[in-house]
């Protein structure tokens, strides 16, 4: 048995390019011994990643590293599996870079300023873009390497991507080419194709339009034929997306979502029983809660009352709070407006108790800029709830809620009026809208695919805005009729 595990113990390295020196396995070999074959597995994926943390002189581990990364994992399997309720704000959630060269994403070090002064930050979002779309679109069925032995049917569904360069390079006339891109306005009432290796001009007149609403600054697959330093484009669809279960597969248990264990909740064999034990567990989600109109108190009054007997988990409430801007008297207003729903909520004491109450700021409640992703709004307004209400929380736009092993997206963004007007293919048949923003925003993995002069993001914090992997829900409140 021993001799077994320490065969796989040493074959798993060596898949990561890691060798152990003999000490270390027969540490590694006496401390997973007693483990079953699917907790092995589990265990040397944790290890192996809490070694390539370190930082290693050679590929050489010996056992003061191993020891390091198993008192690691150990720590944080026992402090973190059973944190069944996290609110993320999203200057919390991770950043990881995908590394092209060992195909793996690598947490980030180091502390990012809010405001960079790197002139490189701005190309370092879209070259980030780029690389997760592509190292996604490349594993897929119809783009992965063909396998050794398949047969002719199997290497004729497969096509190549090319990269910008390979047209750029050729003078003679090429067809039925496939290129993955950014579409960019570089000179006014033109397209152009961008990614690492150079740009080239597109001719759209031609083109169909898969679903999919297409912007400025969104990836898109271009298929056509390239001539005269222009690329007649046949066709146009989206990088293809991809479960999030299959990107954890792919990845292993590392922790993009955030939160404070450093792997994934889906893995916790505690969270999964916690999950099963609360499955009536609700959450009741508003838009537009315009706490200074009397209407809505009422309203809100009636649904705290039929809550009360049984209540929810968790409250989930979106700006903007204010039915309107009111000038000078904006701040006093609103200000009075939360003081009034404390009191509202106060009268239900089962609530206060039981439910947790999470406020998602919206573009007309005080903060600093109209960018994303937006702080919370100031504890200066915020203070008689928080006071009231000892389960409040007042978070960022967007934020990320982890219950168990769910992982959910709030952003409150005017979406699709933002990408219709802004699309170059709007569709005729407006009830397929949301339908075509869903595709987008899977496709291009992230929340808000539209160019920055139309909605300003910090470059430095677009991590936090990505839609990868896929979360199990995302709620996006929006002024457009209601859909799932």
């Amino acid at each position: 048995m021993a001799s077994a595990v320490r065969g796989k113990i040493v074959s798993v390295f060596k898949l990561h390019g890691l060798s152990l020196k003999t000490e270390a396995t027969k540490f590694l070999t006496e401390v997973l011994s007693p483990l079953t074959e699917v907790e092995l597995e589990d265990w040397l994926d944790k290890i192996v990643e809490g070694v390539q943390k370190q930082p290693l002189s050679s590929s050489l581990v010996d056992r003061e590293i191993a020891e390091q990364a198993v008192q690691e994992c150990s720590q944080s399997s026992e402090d973190d599996s059973d944190k069944a309720f996290t609110i993320i704000d999203a200057f919390s959630v991770p950043r990881f870079t995908f590394n092209p060269d060992r195909k793996k994403f690598l947490p980030s070090s180091g502390c990012v300023a809010l405001h960079s002064n790197n002139a490189n930050a701005k190309p370092e979002v879209f070259r980030e873009r780029y690389n997760i779309l592509y190292q996604r679109t490349m594993r897929h069925e119809l783009f992965s390497p063909v396998a050794e032995g398949a047969n002719q049917n199997q290497v004729a569904e497969k096509f190549a991507l090319k990269p910008v360069e390979f047209l750029l390079g050729s003078t003679a006339k090429l067809g039925q080419l496939i290129v993955l891109g950014m579409m960019t306005q570089i000179k006014e009432g033109k397209y152009f194709l961008e990614d690492p290796t150079g740009v080239v001009e597109l001719n759209l007149r031609q083109a169909t339009f898969h679903t999919g609403l297409y912007t400025e600054n969104c990836f898109v697959l271009a298929e056509g034929a390239y001539e005269d330093g222009i690329f007649h484009v046949k066709a146009l669809g989206f990088p293809p997306a991809e479960p999030g279960q299959v990107t954890r597969n792919h990845f292993g248990n590392i922790n993009f979502f955030g939160g404070p264990s450093s792997t994934s909740p889906k893995a916790s064999a505690k969270l999964k029983a916690i999950e099963r034990e609360n499955h009536d567990a609700m959450f009741v989600i508003l838009s537009d809660v315009w706490l200074d109109q009397p209407r809505v108190m009422e309203k809100l009054r009636a649904l705290f009352s039929g809550y009360s007997a049984a209540p929810p988990a968790l409250f989930i409430l979106c700006g903007n709070f204010t039915s309107e801007p009111h000038g000078p008297h904006h701040y006093h207003t609103l200000k009075e407006s939360f003081q009034a729903f404390a009191k509202l909520v106060a009268e239900f004491p089962p609530l206060i108790e039981n439910s947790r109450f999470v406020f998602v700021p919206g573009t007309q409640d005080p903060g600093q800029g109209n960018i994303l992703p937006r702080p919370p709004i100031p504890s200066l307004f915020t203070s008689a709830i928080t006071a009231k209400i000892p389960l409040s929380i007042f978070t960022t736009n967007p934020c990320r809620i982890q219950y168990c092993t769910q992982e959910i997206i709030v952003l409150r963004e005017d979406l699709i009026n933002k990408m219709c007007r802004n699309s170059t293919n709007l569709p005729s048949d407006l009830k397929d809208i949301p339908v075509q923003l869903m595709k987008t925003v899977l496709a291009q993995a992230h929340l808000c695919p539209i160019p920055p002069y139309v909605r300003p993001i910090y470059w430095t914090q677009d991590h936090s805005l990505r839609v990868y992997p896929v979360p199990d829900l995302m709620i996006l409140a929006d002024k457009y009729d209601p859909y799932t």
